[in-house]
């Protein structure tokens, strides 16, 4: 696989994870998510899961197996993280390496072409899950009020590369920014 491919998003999610339906996994054909944690699900200065986070889980329960598999190695910040979902987890995945997500694979008992990697990084998230040949969905960085404006260098530094080389940043689908859940588009 070209490295092109290898950087491209199935999905380009505009917003949080929280603007992923059960319509859009549906739409999909998706059984399960694997999700990356720090800034796709809390802020990197966050040891705690939103009301809001907690109600879209509980919102995705139902349609998906969901499981956490982040790079950080802080078995007090991602299990507190963990646990205040209900989750499974992985920690110290060091993406884009591809053990830790296939063992979440293994134990969710999906085809890897069943599961979507979702997450707000090109490089680990997206290029793991596209080695796999999983369905990837990036989206924003949820950012820390404390930090930068809405500023994300190293996401702008990879949305850069992969344009340089070949990757579009037009999704393989299409851009979503959220789905009508009353008409279903």
């Amino acid at each position: 696989m070209q490295w092109n491919n290898l950087l491209e998003p199935n999905l380009i999610l505009e917003g949080s994870v929280l603007n992923l339906t059960s319509d859009m996994i549906q739409q999909y054909g998706l059984e399960g998510l694997v999700l990356d944690v720090d800034e796709t699900l809390v802020p990197i200065r966050v040891a705690s899961a939103s009301p809001e986070l907690q109600q879209w889980v509980e919102q995705m329960r139902p349609f998906v197996k969901l499981w956490l598999v982040s790079n950080n190695l802080s078995e007090t910040r991602i299990g507190g993280i963990a646990r205040s979902l209900n989750l499974p987890y992985f920690l110290g995945a060091a993406k884009p390496s591809r053990r830790k997500i296939r063992e979440a694979l293994k134990a969710m008992d999906l085809p890897v072409h069943q599961v979507g990697m979702v997450g707000d990084r090109l490089f680990t998230d997206v290029l793991a899950g596209n080695r796999l040949g999983m369905f990837t969905i990036l989206v924003d960085p949820i950012i820390h009020p404390d930090v930068a404006l809405r500023s994300h260098p190293i996401r702008n530094f990879e949305v850069w590369v992969s344009e340089r080389l070949g990757a579009s940043m037009t999704p393989k689908t299409k851009r979503v920014t959220k789905v009508d859940k009353s008409s279903g588009k």
